[in-house]
């Protein structure tokens, strides 16, 4: 039973007073009206200020990381200029396995590297999925890599696709490393997978 009955306007909103309790005057999103006690209702503020704080800290964090993210991947990977594979289609690789000149025309940026293409249909395939024709060890020679976990130069037109990943090699004065490569092939991907991580951080 109600003994005590008060209604106080304050500014815009009313606050009732009801048993020695305060409530106020709400409307909530369907248009529809409640009374909800004051300090529920400045818990209920405090939460959501709280719940705000914490997105805006976590979209913070998210965004210092894909910086973060980018800078490693400018800083080890192979790159002319900015570019990747030396302007070469990472995508033709696959769909007409050989090395074809990409454009500016069909550029894109992926994750702060800039890849070329020879098609707008090329440059769609990568955008839908870009690791899947991204080159293994940040674009740098794979026998090198396995050989002596170093960063060396590719020509970007040896390459070798295996298990759906692209592959680079150096072949230069006479020294073409992918005949090399596939002489102990297995043994050289296992110690390049285990070796570009070191480098990669």
């Amino acid at each position: 039973m109600i003994k005590r009955y008060q209604c106080i306007q304050r500014k815009s909103s009313y606050v009732y007073i009801i048993n020695s309790l305060k409530f106020l005057y709400c409307l909530l999103p369907d248009s529809k009206t409640c009374l909800i006690p004051v300090h529920l209702y400045h818990k209920i503020n405090f939460m959501k200020s709280r719940f705000l704080f914490a997105a805006v800290l976590s979209m913070i964090s998210v965004a210092a990381f894909a910086q973060d993210a980018t800078g490693i991947r400018k800083k080890h990977l192979n790159l002319s200029d900015g570019i990747a594979i030396k302007g070469y289609d990472p995508v033709a690789y696959f769909t007409k396995n050989k090395a074809v000149k990409g454009s500016k025309t069909y550029a894109v940026v992926h994750q702060g590297i800039s890849y070329y293409f020879s098609s707008a249909e090329n440059k769609t395939a990568f955008m839908a999925n870009p690791s899947k024709y991204e080159p293994e060890y940040g674009g740098w020679c794979a026998y090198a890599m396995g050989e002596k976990g170093e960063k060396v130069n590719v020509d970007p037109e040896t390459f070798k696709i295996l298990n759906g990943k692209l592959y680079l090699f150096y072949n230069k004065y006479f020294n073409n490393t992918l005949t090399d490569w596939n002489k102990d092939e297995v043994n050289l991907k296992k110690r390049a997978d285990a070796n570009w991580p070191k480098l990669f951080r």
